[in-house]
Order: structure tokens, then sequence, then C-alpha cells
């Protein structure tokens, strides 16, 4: 499965568009977790319990949309963007969505 945030594919060619597929998830930290990074808020410095969070989160979005598409027998998903929000505290949204397209090489 190709997935790139492009709408073209170098020596692809798009001969279906299958439509919009999405993948999210919500996800939350630990207390621990928080705790450890209110203190690193004071000192400065990177959190980097949130950075896994969100770098783990972004990876089971994309691995969301990527199972909807292979659904519609798409073989790449093209122009793949991110967004998030916040749905609660301390829990965030990680939605991943893209065009579900077949490609054939040109």
């Amino acid at each position: 499965m190709i997935v790139t945030t492009s709408g073209k594919i170098k020596g692809k060619k798009v001969v279906e568009t299958m439509g919009l597929v999405m993948g999210n998830t919500i996800r939350a930290k630990w207390i621990g977790a928080d705790v450890v990074s209110s203190l690193r808020q004071i000192v400065g410095g990177e959190l980097n319990e949130y950075t896994d969070m969100l770098s783990e989160a972004r990876e089971e979005a994309i691995q969301r949309m990527v199972a909807e598409a292979k659904s519609l027998k798409a073989n790449a998903v093209v122009d793949v963007r991110f967004t998030t929000s916040q749905v609660m505290e301390n829990a965030a949204e990680i939605l991943a969505y893209g065009t579900a397209v077949k490609v054939k090489k040109e």
C-alpha cells in the first residue's frame, strides 16, 4: 500500500478513485506520566511521554486508515492529512485521512 501526502505518485497513474478513508484513535497517558511531564514543564525540555504517545497514536491511525483503504480494494492512499483534537482533559484524538485510489504504472 502506497501512502503519501501528495496527490501524485511518481511513475503511477490514478485509474480509479475509491473515496475518503479515515483512521482514528483516542489516547490518554496514565497519571504517572502526567506527574513526570508536569515536573519537566517546570525545568524545561521535551515531554517524551507525550511525544511517544502521539507517535504511537499516529501510527495506529495510519494503520486503521490503510485497513479501510484495503477493504475498498485500493492500492494507494493519496493526499493524506492528520488532525488532532482534545476530547477530554489529558486525552487526544488523532485522525488520519486521505483518498483511497487504485494506481497502475504509467
